[in-house]
């Protein structure tokens, strides 16, 4: 029999559990914006009890990244093997006690090492939350689930944004810290009874085939001990990089990570797959990296060079948080509509219009607002789209462990973003920085996701590969025939 067409509003394809589910996950994507924004706002204050200088406060913001990589790895393979429900608690977990640790830091060092939790249970977050969406919500609603999803960010950024105004003043950046562990308890009592993701159940759980990610990297012996010795410097070249320890010798340990990263990836993806996984992270690294200037130094441009109060700071924030929320449920929309890979590329195009015209006024908050917002609707709203994007790359038995390291490892450039804006700064206004460094990443990032780049280049080395992983079935005869579907 063919499948006939849904004749009810979307919201009502999916159940009361589906939303119950999505609610519960959605929470999580809340806490990650909270905490990225947080610490932002409170460095000041925490500058201020511990005695830091700039560098080690600096660092704080960047101590999260250097185990995203390993937390997404690690955690999306537990999703992989064991189901996306008990990925998606231990991240929260893990989350939850770096959150916790951080409201009980006595030093640098403490806080330092409650951010490399974090840093691994928000990578974890992503990767389990976003694969147990997708694959609980109809084929068709994919994108929807995606962008709705990944708007909890923003909803946490302006959370944070005003709890500081309220919290701070008279109880102490600390409070900060303990106030966020309410919606973590809220999450895991969400989370303790949620039905398991229905596609990995299909897929996987039913036909008892636990898969293994990481069975590659320790295939003998000398190969564990290899990745063993790749893995420790990979994260102590990052620790340097992002600390105050490895000044002067940021070069030499930026490239000793990223070939020890390389080698992780070429080995996940094996002989068909390296080229898939080596491809989306360099996409993915410039996602984040045209992305992220704004979004790490926009209150630093607005303070310094056009002289904005905190008040006023806070104005334009709200807009640029209100902006990708919009941005991200639009974007769900329109990726069901014509396709991730097309809305996200038009998309990005469409914001290059908003980037110069953003820095160029200067005293009207009013008019500043609405083209921040405009630009964060399009430009960094489509970002609700990368969860569908990657994992439609990917096979449901390795999805979890693949979206998790491939996302988690681009996302450093999100960390060099900020410190390459503000070289570039030293040489002309930082607004000017800002923006050339925006339109050039973007239109980098709309010609790699344009014309297809990972999945075309995946098939030099995979010709059979499926279009798309997360796409419904192709219509058959008989059910028996939609098993054959790509």
């Amino acid at each position: 029999m063919h499948e006939t067409p849904p004749t009810l509003p979307w919201y009502r394809e999916v159940s009361a559990t589906r939303w119950k589910s999505f609610l519960a996950a959605w929470i999580g994507y809340v806490l990650d914006g909270f905490d990225f924004v947080l610490i932002t706002l409170v460095l000041t204050e925490i500058s201020d009890d511990f005695g830091l200088s700039t560098v080690q406060a600096a660092s704080l913001v960047s101590g999260a990244f250097i185990t995203r990589w390993l937390g997404g790895a690690v955690l999306g393979a537990v999703g992989d093997r064991y189901g996306r429900r008990i990925s998606m608690v231990l991240s929260i977990l893990l989350y939850s006690l770096g959150t916790f640790a951080c409201g009980f830091a006595w030093n640098y060092h403490s806080l330092f090492a409650a951010r490399l939790a974090i840093g691994m249970g928000m990578a974890g977050e992503y990767s389990a939350s976003a694969t147990y969406v997708m694959e609980s919500w109809p084929a068709r609603l994919r994108s929807r689930a995606s962008g709705f999803l990944i708007s909890g960010f923003s909803v946490g950024s302006v959370l944070a944004a005003q709890v500081y105004t309220w919290v701070v003043p008279s109880l102490g950046w600390r409070w900060m810290f303990y106030l966020g562990l309410i919606p973590v308890a809220v999450a895991l009592w969400m989370r303790r009874a949620l039905p398991e993701a229905e596609e990995w159940t299909a897929d996987v759980a039913e036909r008892d085939a636990r898969p293994s990610p990481f069975r590659p990297l320790f295939r003998t012996p000398r190969l564990a001990a290899l990745n063993t010795v790749l893995a420790v410097a990979a994260t102590l070249s990052l620790f340097l990089v992002f600390t105050p320890g490895g000044e002067g010798l940021v070069p030499v340990l930026s490239v000793v990570a990223g070939l020890s990263l390389a080698a992780f990836a070429v080995q996940l993806g094996g002989r068909r797959g390296w080229l898939l996984y080596v491809s989306m992270i360099v996409t993915l690294f410039f996602a984040f990296l045209y992305s992220w200037p704004i979004q790490a130094l926009l209150p630093t441009y607005l303070k310094t060079e056009l002289g904005y109060t905190t008040g006023q700071v806070t104005d334009v924030l709200y807009f640029a948080g209100f902006g990708t929320m919009a941005g991200c449920w639009a974007a769900g929309f329109l990726g069901d509509r014509i396709g991730a890979k097309k809305a996200y590329a038009l998309t990005l195009l469409a914001s290059l219009a908003f980037v110069y015209p953003v820095f160029a006024v200067k005293d009207n908050l009013l008019v500043l607002g609405c083209l921040l917002f405009l630009l964060q609707a399009t430009g960094f709203g489509i970002s609700g789209l990368l969860p569908r994007y990657i994992g439609g790359h990917f096979p449901t038995a390795g999805r979890g462990a693949a979206l998790g390291f491939t996302y988690n490892v681009g996302a450093l450039g999100g960390a060099v973003a900020p410190v390459l804006g503000a070289h570039l700064a030293s040489g002309m206004d930082l607004g000017q920085a800002l923006a050339v460094l925006t339109f050039a990443g973007t239109v980098i990032v709309a010609l790699l996701v344009g014309f297809d780049v990972p999945a075309r280049l995946n098939r030099l080395t995979d010709p059979g590969a499926r279009k798309d992983h997360l796409a419904a079935p192709e219509r058959a005869p008989a059910p028996v025939g939609a098993d054959r579907a790509g």
